[in-house]
């Protein structure tokens, strides 16, 4: 099988945290029986779940996907036929909510889509890093036979 695949790693410390919740949530459904025990270990599952696409090139079909500990959750479809893909660079936000405060984090990302039926786009991957992002860009490219439109500036350019 002929696959492109990227994964969105998680953070060294989520990953962490979430092993440790979870252990501990293991422990104290063995030693109590508490079903709140359940609660830790649902939350430490949570922070090592990782994002992801495949695209298989054999068999026509993509997919995103969840991924935990290496097991890939996610529905194939079939491949619309892409024209281009975008090295997109935009802004994404966090709101972190207290009892009493909320904020909102705004911080560069850029996105790697593959544009079909002129408009219509699918994200197959998200970074912090230009490089990486064109990386992944030209990867699909010289894939699908396809041009790349870097679109992380305000004048947009076909490379």
């Amino acid at each position: 099988m002929n696959i492109i695949s990227y994964q969105k790693d998680i953070p060294f410390a989520k990953g962490f945290f979430g092993i440790v919740i979870t252990v501990l949530g293991i422990v104290m459904l063995v030693a109590t029986g508490s079903l709140m025990a359940l609660i830790f270990v649902a939350i430490g599952l949570g922070l090592n779940v990782g994002e992801g696409s495949d695209i298989n090139l054999t068999s026509k079909e993509f997919r995103t996907f969840h991924s935990l500990f290496g097991l890939k959750i996610g529905k194939w479809q079939p491949i619309p036929d892409f024209e281009y893909v975008s090295v997109f660079k935009t802004k994404e936000s966090q709101t972190v909510r207290a009892v009493t405060a909320e904020t909102t984090q705004k911080y560069d990302i850029i996105l790697v889509n593959l544009f079909y039926n002129r408009n219509k786009h699918i994200t197959f991957f998200k970074t912090t890093n230009k490089k990486e992002a064109f990386d992944v860009a030209e990867h699909f490219k010289l894939a699908l036979d396809i041009d790349i439109l870097d679109a992380t500036e305000v004048e947009k350019k076909w490379v």
